[in-house]
């Protein structure tokens, strides 16, 4: 492997790790470890190669904890002649596709908003998630039927190749350049170059080269599809160097193929599992089998979609070719979920940072062992990481600091309160589909790969949106306490919830305005709601749990689903207590909420905002956020920064919100 590549491995851990949770010394010791690492596809060029990248590995931790955020403004006319295009290519995507446009989106132009979350689990169970982002395979699919086509008109081949890759570029930028699709096209590039000048090119270096976005731009590291897009290629061209050296000469055509795909699968596989237990909490074992069924329906698939969009003005062929491109758009769909169906093809698994950091490191020390003629020493290496992630402790204390972490669970809510101690407080558990439930999918893994116990649940309201994970993480996490308002008629997910606990010998309890607990320093005191002005309602929303959480000088308000009548209710009764430096924007920012005379007595610095991605409720609404701006809140949203972490020491204020933190004034 050329000392590039190990180069920008090692360049890209240390990103990760300087992103990451961990102190400075953990993360410079893991840095200085993965660059070790990296080394080993070096080893012959002396013991310098393993000090130089750990030093880079450790520079790069220090460059990300400086890393600017990038800037998102609107651009010159190029950029916003692109982004109006977008707009333009996805409505014609929802014209020509109806229901079936949210997965057409997402392999078109990079748009995973409108994916249902019950698609997205089956997709994650059976190890085919990948395929729903924009990644260097789309790109190279596409790229690949547009150099068919060129060739097909007899255009001469070194012209083709220029012209395939000139229309391909345009593709990527009109999609807004997503980091894999940049990847795909980089390498194309310099393939198509070194094939013009008749000079070999390494694999290896050509992916380096493609792979080295977070030169320019170090938060392109924390992006899901860029780090699923390279570790797949680096899988695919490891596996294929171990199958021509080890599969037999006498194993030809269509046997030595799939052979060759099966052990491109499973390697990619096993290199991308500690990111795809990380980000979704589960590890497909049928990924294999599914992988190789989907590649040939994805091959036919991806250059019909395409045809379909370039042919959109034309809407009379554009919705011949959309037609004819739906059988393999539902044959994927039905892989998926066959793969979801296999019973034990995915198990839950949620690592902590660390552990998913080792696990990383022991897969890039697998990729390099099928890679290497010389593979026991990485062997070796992987096996030895791994068995370290297998011990490593799984609590971590926050030293000092309790945090608020808003869990981004789309349309609904889980909050989490952390304690100095590492242990959690819950409030809800988000929203449940017809296969699944955010519990599963989001609240347990997120709260596993952070550490320690869950203490306490407490549930806002029966809605499902509310309590539709509560089952699930009951069942799993076994808090010591469930507390809730005891609403008369609840929900199907809300009398579940109550059969596990009661299953599982949680001591449950009812909440009245003025009970108060106190954990590691923690201190909740309940509000809301009272019995005898709830007896007559109808609307669970009216009667939502409203909790203060202090911890030292800061307050968070927590207030569910409260709408207009209960924020009269107390303002009434609580008002000199409403202050708060943090507030949860009740019922996902509704205009039924969040009065103006309520916004004035919280008078809160932060407004955390947790709400589903173009949700069909119109949340948040419009003069809602104006007024929370206007009472001079730094408003943040779930749907725009994913999972919001509020951390204080009592006294102070920070925020952290994709890889990014800030002190709030």
């Amino acid at each position: 492997m050329p000392l590039v590549a190990c180069a920008v491995v090692a360049y890209t851990v240390g990103l990760w790790l300087g992103f990451s949770q961990l102190n400075v010394l953990a993360a410079a010791a893991c840095a200085a470890a993965a660059g070790a690492v990296a080394s080993l596809a070096a080893a012959r060029r002396g013991r310098g190669t393993a000090v130089a990248l750990a030093l880079l590995a450790c520079a790069a931790l220090f460059v990300a904890r400086d890393a600017v955020p990038r800037d998102d403004g609107a651009g010159g006319p190029v950029a916003r002649a692109l982004a109006d295009w977008r707009v333009q290519a996805t409505a014609r995507i929802d014209s020509l596709y109806g229901d079936d446009a949210p997965v057409v989106r997402a392999l078109l132009v990079a748009d995973m908003k409108a994916i249902p979350p019950d698609l997205r689990d089956r997709f994650a169970a059976s190890g085919l998630v990948h395929i729903l982002s924009i990644s260097g395979l789309h790109v190279a699919i596409i790229a690949g039927a547009v150099l068919l086509l060129f060739e097909a008109v007899r255009m001469p081949r070194t012209r083709a190749r220029w012209a395939a890759l000139a229309v391909t570029a345009l593709y990527v930028a009109a999609i807004g350049a997503p980091p894999p699709a940049l990847r795909s096209a980089a390498m194309l590039g310099v393939t198509t170059l070194s094939r013009s000048l008749q000079r070999p090119t390494s694999p290896w270096a050509a992916l380096a080269l493609g792979a080295a976005i977070p030169l320019a731009d170090p938060r392109v590291a924390l992006d899901l599809g860029w780090q699923l897009s390279v570790a797949g290629f680096a899988s695919l061209t490891a596996a294929q160097l171990w199958a021509r050296r080890t599969l037999p000469h006498t194993l030809r055509g269509w046997r030595r193929s799939l052979a060759t795909d099966l052990a491109v699968s499973v390697l990619a596989t096993l290199a991308t599992a500690p990111l795809v237990v990380w980000y979704f909490g589960r590890l497909s074992l049928i990924a294999p089998a599914t992988n190789l069924a989907a590649g040939p329906v994805v091959s036919v698939l991806q250059p019909a979609l395409f045809l379909a969009l370039v042919l959109a003005p034309l809407h009379g062929t554009a919705a011949f070719v959309a037609d004819a491109s739906r059988p393999p758009l539902h044959a994927l769909v039905a892989i998926a979920d066959a793969g979801a169906r296999v019973p034990g093809g995915a198990v839950g698994v949620a690592p902590s940072l660390a552990v998913a950091i080792l696990c990383g490191i022991a897969s890039a020390a697998l990729v390099t062992a099928a890679a290497s003629r010389q593979w026991g020493r990485a062997l070796g290496v992987s096996c030895a990481v791994l068995a370290a992630a297998v011990w490593w402790p799984d609590a971590r204390p926050t030293g000092g600091y309790a945090e608020l972490h808003v869990i981004d669970v789309g349309q609904g809510d889980a909050v989490a309160v952390r304690t100095p101690a590492g242990r959690w407080l819950l409030f809800d558990a988000g929203r449940s589909w017809r296969s699944g439930d955010a519990g599963r999918s989001t609240v347990i893994p997120y709260l596993r790969r952070w550490g320690g116990e869950l203490t306490l649940f407490t549930l806002s309201h029966p809605h499902a949106d509310h309590v539709g994970g509560g089952a699930t993480v009951l069942r799993a996490l076994h808090p010591r306490r469930y507390l809730d308002a005891a609403f008369a008629g609840g929900s199907e997910p809300y009398r579940a919830s109550l059969a596990a606990a009661r299953a599982a010998g949680i001591a449950w309890s009812r909440v009245h305005p003025g009970d108060s607990l106190e954990v590691d320093g923690v201190t909740v005191t309940f509000l809301a709601p009272d019995s005898a002005w709830t007896s007559s309602l109808a609307d669970p929303n009216l009667a939502s749990t409203v909790a203060l959480v202090r911890y030292g000088s800061v307050r968070f308000l927590l207030t569910g689903d409260a709408e207009a009548p209960e924020e009269e209710w107390l303002l009434r009764h609580w008002l000199q207590t409403l202050h708060a430096d943090v507030l949860k924007v009740a019922h996902h920012g509704s205009t039924t909420s969040s009065t103006a005379e309520f916004v004035a007595a919280v008078r809160p610095r932060v407004a955390v905002v947790s709400v589903g991605a173009v949700n069909s409720y119109g949340h948040p609404g419009t003069p809602v956020i104006r007024r929370l701006l206007d009472a001079g809140a730094l408003v943040l949203r779930t749907d725009q920064l994913g999972t919001v972490v509020i951390r204080t020491d009592g006294h102070a204020l920070s925020a952290l919100a994709q890889g990014q933190r800030w002190p709030v004034p």
